[in-house]
C-alpha cells in the first residue's frame, strides 16, 4: 500500500470513529492518548539546572540566589527586611538576581538581535509540542572540537530515517554539554557549532520551527553570522541543550516550556524529550508519577553561594 493511501485511511478510521464515539467517548478527548502513549513512554531532561556559578558568555555576569527578605511589615509576623526561615515563618523563599535571560539552557527570540524582532512573550503556544530531530555529530566534534554542522550532515541524516518533518525541532548533538562543569573551557573557541548553509536549508528547505545546540553560541564565526541570520529572519533557537545521546536520532517528540516575561530577549527555559517506551533511557510517569515528590536526604540549607541543598 502507498504511503498516501495507507495516510488516507488512516484518516478516514479516525474520521468515522468519531462520528460513532459515544458522548464519553468525545468527552475524554486526548486523554485517551494520554493513557495509551504518555504515559508509558520515556521522558529525558534536556535542561541544566542554572545556578550561580556556571557558564555564561564573558560579556554577562553570573546569577545570584539570596534569601527572600520581607518588602513589607505585618504587625506580629515579619519586619521589613527579615528573612523567611522555616522555623519562624513556617516557609523560606529565594531571590534571584539575573545579570542577563541568555544563561543557561535558554530559547532565544529573535527580539536578541533584531529591535523588530518578537520578544519572549510573543513565542506562541504552539511551541508546546513538536516532533524532534537529533542530528550527532559528536564522532566529528571528538576530531575537531571547531566543527559545525554542515548539509551533508543533515542529508545523511535524511538517508537513514526520511525527510525532516515540517515545523519540528531539530537538535544537534556534539555532546559538548559534558563540558558543562568545565566552567572556563565551555565558551572558549574551538568549540562546536552549526554553519550558516545547515541554518538555511533546516529554516528554508525543511522549514524547521527552531533548532537546538550544546554550547551558548551558535558559531564560532568573527560576527556571529549564524545567529545574526537566525534572528534578523525572525527565527528562534535554543542553547545550553544538554543529554541529547540519551534521545533517539528520529521518532521521538520535544516538550518545550519557558518563562515569559513581558518584552524578554531570552528564555529561561526546559526541553523534556518524549521517546517511545522501549527506549532505553529516561523514565515513564508509570515509574515516576511526580505525587508525592521526593522526600529530602537531609534538611535543605542554603550552601555559600545561596543555593538550597540537603545539608551535610
Amino acid at each position: 500500500m502507498k504511503k498516501s493511501v495507507l495516510i488516507a485511511t488512516i484518516l478516514s478510521v479516525i474520521f468515522f470513529a468519531g462520528l460513532t464515539a459515544t458522548a464519553e467517548e468525545k468527552t475524554r478527548g486526548l486523554w485517551e492518548v494520554y493513557n495509551n502513549i504518555f504515559k508509558d513512554a520515556k521522558y529525558i531532561d534536556l535542561t541544566h539546572a542554572f545556578e550561580p556559578v556556571q557558564a555564561v558568555w564573558h560579556g554577562f555576569g553570573n546569577a545570584k540566589f539570596k534569601p527572600a527578605k520581607a518588602g513589607n511589615r505585618i504587625e506580629g509576623y515579619v519586619e521589613v527586611g527579615e528573612e523567611f526561615t522555616y522555623k519562624k515563618h513556617g516557609f523560606v523563599a529565594t531571590a534571584y538576581e539575573l545579570t542577563t535571560d541568555q544563561y543557561g539552557t535558554q530559547l532565544d527570540p529573535p527580539a536578541h538581535w533584531d529591535k523588530l524582532g518578537a520578544t519572549i512573550s510573543d513565542i506562541p503556544a504552539t511551541y508546546a509540542i513538536r516532533p524532534l530531530v537529533v542530528i550527532d555529530i559528536h564522532s566529528k566534534v571528538a576530531q575537531d572540537n571547531g566543527y559545525h554542522l554542515q548539509v551533508e550532515d543533515i542529508k545523511k541524516w535524511e538517508e537513514k530515517y526520511g525527510i525532516i518533518p515540517e515545523g519540528s525541532v531539530v537538535m544537534v548533538r556534539s555532546d559538548w554539554h559534558k563540558k558543562w562543569k568545565e566552567i572556563e573551557r565551555f565558551n572558549k573557541k574551538p568549540f562546536p557549532g552549526v554553519s550558516l548553509e545547515a541554518l538555511k536549508f533546516l529554516h528554508i528547505e525543511r522549514k524547521i520551527v527552531f533548532h537546538g545546540h550544546e554550547p551558548l553560541d551558535t558559531d564560532t564565526t568573527p560576527n556571529l553570522e549564524g545567529e545574526y541570520w537566525l534572528m534578523h529572519n525572525h527565527f528562534a533557537q535554543a542553547e545550553g541543550v544538554a543529554n541529547l545521546e540519551k534521545v533517539p536520532e528520529a521518532g521521538a517528540l520535544i516538550i518545550i516550556g519557558f518563562a515569559k516575561p513581558k518584552g524578554g530577549t531570552g528564555g529561561y527555559a526546559r526541553y523534556i524529550a518524549v521517546a517511545p517506551k522501549e527506549w532505553k533511557y529516561g523514565v515513564s510517569i508509570n515509574q515516576v508519577p511526580g505525587a508525592p515528590l521526593p522526600i529530602q536526604t537531609a534538611p535543605l540549607k542554603r550552601d555559600k553561594n545561596g543555593v538550597m541543598r540537603p545539608s551535610p
